[in-house]
């Protein structure tokens, strides 16, 4: 029988929970166990460890993505500009400055990409890494795995919602130790915005992927651009919410690896 909460690992408890899902997991492996011995209270060579650098890096490569955006934008409109030229019927040397302009956003299509995969790789690392660190502040509210961190990107479908399971635990998990011995209350406004507009800007890739292909004549190209444009205007703002999103959780466990684990709370008909 799956778990009533997460439906993914099997139910352990009298009341239907997996161990994630009711607190109750095993201990920590020896490898896992938080050694305090680095700089800032990370462990050296052991869990956790720093997501600093990592940011730093994602941050960075988030800047270069809105900067190639930007100029992709200008480009784009530049090159809608002719083909609406050309179904106005102004052709008198059309022929070069579309093929001069459409040479360029092609290329700087292609910078876009490049820029976007390694942007990924990073990010899935730091975000990986994060997971991590999560499972040592604190496992019970860890709803999926950390394999999840990684692989949950690649799975049709499932990959509009997975990463985001794995995200709200790291974020909840991440949250510091208030006076009394408890996680403090995080809002997820952050969170929750900076998902949303990443599935935006996927449905978004679809539905202009769909109309550049079905393109034919100078007007449709020119709506088709449009659309491209107002695309890369939401991967703008969804990178930046991006950014905020990864210098703030950064933030919550740089704090949160100078205080203790907290302790799983029992729950009743638990089978131990």
């Amino acid at each position: 029988m799956l778990c009533t909460r997460c439906r993914i690992r099997t139910a352990v408890t009298d009341d239907g929970l997996c161990t994630f899902c009711s607190g109750t997991r095993p201990p920590l492996p020896e490898d896992m166990k938080p050694r305090a011995t680095g700089p800032g209270c990370w462990g050296v060579g052991d869990w956790p460890r720093s997501p600093v650098g990592l940011s730093w890096a994602v941050t960075a490569l988030l800047g270069t993505v809105i900067a190639t955006d930007l100029v992709a934008i200008v480009s784009g409109l530049h090159l809608r500009g002719v083909w609406k030229d050309l179904a106005a019927g102004f052709t008198a040397g059309q022929g070069g400055r579309v093929r001069s302009a459409d040479h360029l956003h092609d290329t700087l299509t292609d910078v876009q990409s490049t820029v976007f995969l390694v942007t990924g790789i990073l990010f899935i690392l730091w975000f990986h890494r994060t997971r991590r660190n999560a499972e040592v502040f604190d496992p019970s509210v860890q709803k999926m795995g950390p394999g999840w961190a990684v692989g949950g990107w690649f799975v049709p479908v499932a990959n509009l919602w997975f990463p985001y399971r794995v995200a709200d635990g790291i974020w909840t998990g991440s949250a510091p130790i208030g006076p009394e011995g408890g996680r403090t209350a995080v809002p997820r406004a952050l969170l929750n915005f900076w998902w949303a507009l990443w599935i935006a800007t996927l449905l978004s890739d679809q539905i202009t992927a769909r109309a550049q292909d079905t393109s034919m004549e100078p007007g449709q190209q020119a709506h088709a651009l449009a659309l491209v444009a107002a695309a890369d205007a939401l991967e703008i703002a969804a990178a930046v919410l991006a950014i905020l999103f990864v210098r703030a959780l950064t933030r919550m466990q740089v704090e949160r690896a100078t205080q203790p684990l907290v302790p799983a709370p029992p729950v009743p008909g638990a089978h131990r």
